[in-house]
């Protein structure tokens, strides 16, 4: 009889509790098992297929099949998978001896622990690059940022067409023609290309309409004399430096970014990615291989002389070697900020070059901003010694590029050439905008 009633009370007991607050007596280990080691799950991954295993257990898979994929379902993952809290947190509480147990022995095993370590290497270097898909509250591609990134592929793209139709044909002119076939109009053009200083003699070179046969004839005697009365020493000179450059090449030498395209499109190219990916390599080639038309420009124009600006005219058009410190503010800013290198120059162009010098700028800031990122990823997973391994396969990839780009420069379309350019000089700002985003949004997670 007492054992009737207390059957009786096991079975209306529990229909008398709270059924949240009552832990159910059904749940044994066997529920919450791994499909990879049919033991206890430890820290739990659960991939997008919805399989979860052992943290362990998928870096052990993931080591020796190299596979991203899960391997109940072979369903590939996307991003890098991340341990279930939630559901580590339920296991560790309902079974906290068992756990216990497993750590012990997870810690114990070498081979555990290095796939660990290279699995989560692993995840490291793919975050920058796999989508951010565990933050809901950070859509890709919405919002502000998107409207910004939409509105500078607008006007990258309004600049192109620009360019591409009517500007790079009118300065391509000069550079192609020689100087003797020029006429008054052309004439004027090339001394208003001089500098905003050349336009204070440009009504006296229409009026007496000097064509270019006239113009490899003058003197600096008839330059300081009427009709042209050009008493500034210092203009004077710089128009005979510049007409002496023209009589040499016999056309117009190149003064801007198209025309210096349009008579290097090889280079202009290889230097406008050159100075993205490697400024440091680009820069040592243009000292060893093209000194005096590109390197001795390039460092007056980032590192002036600190004289009056009075002579900078003909300073610029009759370059003289660097001092030492030019030399010296040179290679502090080529070690550690060869991108502002390429900033400067961009500035002094500003009168010529108005969005693209912009676009320029902007791409430096932000390819500084993401080499330093990639120094601080290096430093804080403490891989400094990897640094010169780096910089070899680094300095290999670039040197084989180049060569390919060299071996099969004649049979590329300059229709891709041109492609190519202009969408490493205004896209480009674009693409990296989006990276930098990344970056910062990826330091926010590891802080969190």
């Amino acid at each position: 009889m007492e054992e009737s009633q207390e059957n009786d009370l096991n079975i209306v007991g529990p229909e008398k509790d709270d059924p949240l607050e009552s832990p159910s007596p059904q749940i044994s280990v066997s529920e919450f098992s791994c499909h990879c080691c049919y033991d206890i799950l430890v820290n739990p991954t659960t991939l997008n297929c919805g399989h979860s295993f052992c943290r362990h257990c998928l870096a052990l898979w993931w080591v020796s099949s190299k596979k991203t994929e899960c391997p109940e379902c072979r369903e590939k993952w996307e991003g890098f998978p991340k341990v279930n809290i939630l559901l580590r947190d339920a296991i560790e509480k309902l079974f906290p001896d068992a756990i216990r147990m497993r750590l012990e022995d997870i810690e114990q095993n070498n081979d555990i622990v290095q796939s660990l370590a290279a699995f989560q290497k692993y995840g490291n270097d793919q975050i920058p690059l796999a989508p951010n898909t565990g933050r809901v509250n950070q859509p890709r591609g919405g919002g502000f940022f998107s409207g910004v990134l939409t509105a500078l592929t607008g006007v990258a793209v309004v600049l192109l067409v620009y360019h591409w139709s009517s500007r790079e044909s009118e300065h391509d002119l000069l550079v192609h023609k020689a100087v003797a076939q020029w006429t008054a109009e052309e004439v004027v053009l090339w001394l208003e290309q001089l500098g905003p200083w050349a336009s204070l003699y440009r009504d006296r070179f229409s009026s007496e309409r000097v064509n270019g046969r006239l113009l490899l004839t003058l003197t600096e005697e008839e330059f300081s004399g009427a009709p042209y009365t050009i008493e500034n020493s210092s203009h004077r000179r710089a128009i005979l430096a510049e007409l002496e450059r023209v009589k040499a090449l016999g056309v117009k030498p190149p003064q801007n970014l198209w025309e210096y395209k349009a008579v290097n499109p090889g280079r202009s190219l290889f230097l406008l990615y050159a100075l993205k990916s490697s400024p440091r390599l680009s820069l040592l080639y243009l000292y060893l291989f093209d000194y005096t038309d590109t390197f001795l420009p390039f460092i007056h124009t980032i590192c002036p002389l600190q004289e009056d600006r009075e002579d900078i005219i003909t300073k610029l058009l009759d370059l003289r070697e660097p001092t030492w410190p030019q030399w010296r503010e040179f290679l502090v800013k080529y070690s550690f900020l060869p991108y502002q290198l390429i900033a400067e120059f961009a500035w002094d162009w500003l009168e010529v070059h108005y969005w693209t010098s912009r676009f320029l700028i902007v791409n430096a800031m932000l390819l500084s901003v993401l080499e330093l990122f990639s120094f601080w990823r290096i430093w804080s997973r403490s891989e400094l010694k990897t640094v010169p391994q780096r910089m070899w396969s680094h300095f290999w990839k670039v040197s084989t590029q180049g060569l390919f780009v060299a071996m099969f420069w004649p049979l590329i379309p300059q229709f891709v050439c041109n492609c190519l350019f202009y969408w490493a000089l205004y896209f480009n700002p674009i693409i990296n905008i989006d990276l930098v985003v990344k970056e910062v949004r990826r330091l926010e997670t590891q802080v969190l």
